[in-house]
Order: C-alpha cells, then sequence, then structure tokens
C-alpha cells in the first residue's frame, strides 16, 4: 500500500523529466473519447546509445562501455552507470526489448550474465560474492571462466571509478555505493 502511494504517478514524473532532457515529446493524442499525453522518442540516437551500452556490457567480451557523443568518456562511474542501467531493466522486464535480435544462446548468455551483475552488485563493497580465494576470477576453462573474468573486469572498472581525493570525499562515495547497493538488492529481491 505504502509503495503503491509513493510510487503514483511516477510514469509521469519519468516522462516529463526526459521530456525536459530532450530524449522525449509529448504529444496528445485522442483515443476515442479521451484526449491522451503521450510520450514518443524525439531523437532515436538517444535509444540506439542505450540499446548499444546495453548489448555492449551483456554480450561483449570486454568490460569496456562503448562511448559516444551523448555518454562520453569523461562521464562519472561510467561502468557502475551502464551496469545500474541493465539491471534496472532486467528487474522491470524490458531487457528483452534491448536482446530481441540476439539469437537464443546469446540472449540466455546475456540473462545470465545480468543475473550475475545484479548478484555481484546488489551487496556492498561490490564484489563481494566472490570467493575470496578465486581473486573474483575463476579457474577454469571454456566460457565459464571467461565470463568471471569478464565480471573481474567490470569490477576493476567499477573500484576505479569511485576513487576519492581523499577522507571526506572518500565518505560521501562510499554512501552513494551503498544507495545503490540497497536499491539494485531490492531489484533482486523483486525478480524472485
Amino acid at each position: 500500500m505504502k509503495i503503491g502511494y509513493q510510487l503514483k504517478q511516477v510514469r509521469e514524473r519519468l516522462a516529463k523529466g526526459l521530456v525536459d532532457k530532450g530524449v522525449l515529446r509529448t504529444e496528445k493524442r485522442n483515443f476515442l473519447l479521451f484526449d491522451m499525453a503521450t510520450h514518443p522518442v524525439s531523437d532515436p540516437t538517444f535509444k540506439d546509445d542505450v540499446l548499444k551500452r546495453t548489448l555492449g556490457l551483456l554480450t561483449a567480451r570486454t568490460a569496456a562501455v562503448p562511448s559516444s557523443t551523448l555518454y562520453s568518456a569523461n562521464v562519472r562511474y561510467r561502468t557502475l552507470r551502464a551496469v545500474s542501467m541493465v539491471c534496472a531493466a532486467f528487474a522491470a522486464n524490458v531487457l528483452e526489448n534491448a536482446l530481441v535480435h540476439l539469437g537464443y544462446d546469446q540472449r540466455e548468455a546475456a540473462f545470465a550474465k545480468c543475473d550475475e551483475l545484479l548478484a555481484e552488485y546488489s551487496q556492498w563493497p561490490f564484489g563481494a560474492v566472490r570467493a575470496p580465494g578465486a581473486g573474483g576470477i575463476a579457474v577454469g576453462s571454456g566460457a565459464g571462466a571467461s565470463e568471471s573474468a569478464n565480471l573481474a573486469e567490470i569490477n576493476r572498472l567499477v573500484r576505479g571509478e569511485m576513487v576519492g581525493s581523499g577522507g571526506e570525499e572518500t565518505a560521501k562515495i562510499e554512501l552513494h555505493m551503498e544507495i545503490v547497493a540497497a536499491i539494485l538488492e531490492v531489484y533482486r529481491r523483486m525478480d524472485r
């Protein structure tokens, strides 16, 4: 009951924020008796950029998040933002839309990787799920070892993004990351 009240009109608030940023536009459409506001995509490059980041994170052998004019290399927490976006899409059951052009095996591998990312980043400190003796990298051969190496590389990139200048700033960064982990934990529990 309480969460339903808190999420009231969340779609409209999100759409308004995306209209303000130029991602969506507002149009009035007539649905029989009612005039309703719709929000189609104003510029397809935004959507293409999100799809490129999603596919790059979930299907590529490297952990690098592709940069573009909309998501340049100087954006803070690039990798963590991409991980959070993919995990949110997975929890909202809309990740399938981004993976529709992949084959069945690639799509299942992408879902499995997203599930692993959700497990890795739903606890603070990030990467606490990994076995401590393996150093974050699974020992063995085959696709499982390369996927674990890829997750270890993602963890390394995220840790590199979180470096603060010292004392109070580091404490703030850690608090922010703990909040991100708590939100991803909620997403992980929604999946069950």
